[in-house]
């Protein structure tokens, strides 16, 4: 059964709303973004979540000492790596124990090199975007291949296009940040709707 994520929560009322709603993974953003949120008000937002929902933590470039201070308070249950960490980087955390999603940008030149790379490491999973983080724009989904490794596919996946995106790609998870959005901010019956729809699809 395909996953899905609802990324780049920053409101009580985005938590009221996926724990409605009832997807597998939420995201807390703490890189560069206009949805990204701190320590202390990811710790009240995590203490609302349903214990069932898995946090993600999404970090871009972030000192290693940072991101296990959210792993070791407990504030998020995976850590996605969207920046550009080496594997060694990466290979630490799963040596500490992290579960790890590694981003890797569709868009990227030497793409086919950095898929193959990532595919060796330990990281649990890849994301698989257009390398602009949460702008709902799509990639050429011909460049995924065939991957030994499950992957999150992200960008420009919609309530209205959820079901398109999983026959035709068959992703292990699908991640939807500004497609469930209104105004930029995350929107109750957007998420409804693109949990359900997969849920009916499948």
């Amino acid at each position: 059964m395909t996953k899905i994520k609802i990324c780049g929560l920053s409101r009580k009322r985005d938590i009221d709303y996926v724990n409605e709603a009832y997807p597998d993974y939420i995201g807390f953003v703490f890189a560069p973004s206009r949805r990204r949120i701190t320590y202390e008000k990811a710790i009240g937002l995590k203490m609302m979540l349903d214990r069932h929902i898995q946090a993600v933590g999404v970090f871009a470039d972030a000192p290693r000492e940072e991101v296990l201070k959210f792993v070791d308070g407990g504030v998020i249950d995976i850590v996605q790596l969207h920046g550009n960490e080496s594997v060694e980087y990466a290979e630490s955390l799963k040596n500490y124990g992290c579960k790890v999603i590694k981003a890797i940008s569709m868009q990227d030149k030497y793409v086919e090199r950095e898929l193959k790379l990532w595919e060796q490491t330990d990281v649990d999973f890849l994301l698989l975007d257009n390398g602009k983080g949460g702008t709902g724009e799509q990639f050429d989904h011909s460049l995924i291949g065939k991957r030994s490794k499950p992957f999150f596919l992200a960008g420009g996946i919609t309530p209205e296009n959820i079901e398109h995106f999983v026959r035709e790609v068959h992703p292990y998870a699908v991640d939807l940040s500004s497609g469930v959005e209104t105004q930029g901010l995350k929107s109750r019956k957007k998420i409804i709707s693109a949990v359900q729809r997969l849920r009916q699809y499948e």
